[in-house]
């Protein structure tokens, strides 16, 4: 194992011994043809586990979200949506570019929209010529502020868009983690939307890939945007080898992940003079500020990698950690000894 330890996120992940193997031993054939075995059988098994007609294998989560969108959204019409939500802060203003969609991005408490506030911003009207249609409500689960969608708020949001006939994507890039996070499974949660989108290469060691699936007719539609976009992929099962590890293997230890973020959650929370929790971790993500550490937040991040440790330098104040695969107990014990360290001068 990389003695080196990385907590800047579960991106950087690389594949398993067991998906290495997969990868060099794969049947391939072209998926553009839709002949490569191990891409359709990976597609199966997303939809099959997501509870849906069809799935679409993409070359990321960007990818998957912006096929959600050219599939079901006019060109000039728009989406609501979190304004901290993935699609509008991480994927470089693809939406407009792509879809030529407006966002209608709205203010989230907890993680989540509130009801009342989406409701009263669809457009009710549809032949009104003066505003642009609704076509999408875009959900993010997990989020990134690591925060589970509770059932009840799906079941909401769901109702809604019922009312008026709106299809809802769900951008579930950590979705198995809002899985290992409770009683309910990521077929549960996508009940609640038309598409989702799955990520099998941050804690689940796939080295790329993502899924998006859905209704048939929209899958299709997805697979031609696909093209489009240049992701029509040929001996693409090599890479789809590692994905059938990620969901019948790897899916299953992101509750060891989830484990060790309450243990340094707990292990921060030890030292109160020095940092402040911002919630109890729900998934494998620990946000915390800084609170009278004797190193400055802006030099924390160089600091640490001067010790072969790695994080990401403050957001607006607030320090992100996210233990993965490739984080062991060791390598976290070691993480909170050098920061103690650090402040100890």
């Amino acid at each position: 194992m990389n003695s080196k330890i990385d907590l800047r996120s579960d991106t950087v992940t690389w594949p398993t011994e067991a998906m290495r193997q997969a990868m060099a031993q794969a049947p391939v054939g072209d998926d553009v043809y839709g002949d490569d075995p191990t891409v359709n059988q990976l597609e199966a098994l997303a939809a099959r586990m997501l509870g849906k007609e069809a799935a679409l294998f993409t070359v990321s989560g960007t990818m998957g979200n912006q096929l959600a969108l050219m599939a079901q959204v006019e060109r000039g019409n728009e989406i609501i949506l979190s304004e901290r939500s993935h699609i509008v802060v991480h994927e470089a203003g693809a939406a407009a570019i792509l879809s030529g969609a407006q966002l209608r991005c709205l203010p989230v408490v907890d993680g989540q929209l509130d009801l009342q506030h989406l409701e009263a911003t669809i457009r009710k009207n549809p032949e009104d010529i003066h505003s642009p249609r609704t076509d999408l409500i875009c959900l993010e689960n997990a989020d990134s502020d690591g925060l589970v969608l509770t059932l009840d708020y799906l079941k909401g949001v769901r109702a809604i868009a019922r009312r008026y006939q709106e299809p809802i994507h769900m951008d579930g890039a950590r979705l198995f983690n809002a899985e290992a996070a409770g009683p309910y499974s990521a077929a549960d949660y996508a009940s609640f939307a038309d598409t989702v989108q799955i990520c099998l290469s941050k804690g689940l060691c796939a080295p790329v890939g993502s899924l998006l699936a859905g209704p048939a007719p929209v899958i299709g539609l997805a697979r031609r945007k696909r093209k489009i976009l240049g992701g029509g992929m040929r001996q693409a099962g090599i890479l789809a080898a590692a994905g059938l590890l990620a969901l019948q293997e790897q899916r299953q230890l992101l509750v060891n992940d989830h484990q060790l973020a309450l243990q340094l959650a707990a292990a921060l929370k030890a030292y109160p003079q020095w940092f402040s929790l911002i919630r109890e971790p729900q998934i494998n993500m620990v946000f915390f500020r800084l609170t009278g550490y004797p190193v400055p937040a802006e030099q924390l991040a160089d600091r640490l990698a001067e010790k072969q440790i790695l994080i990401n330098g403050p957001d607006d104040g607030i320090f992100r950690l996210v233990p993965h695969y490739w984080i062991n107990q060791e390598k976290t014990n070691r993480f909170i000894d050098t920061l103690i360290a650090l402040a100890a001068g």
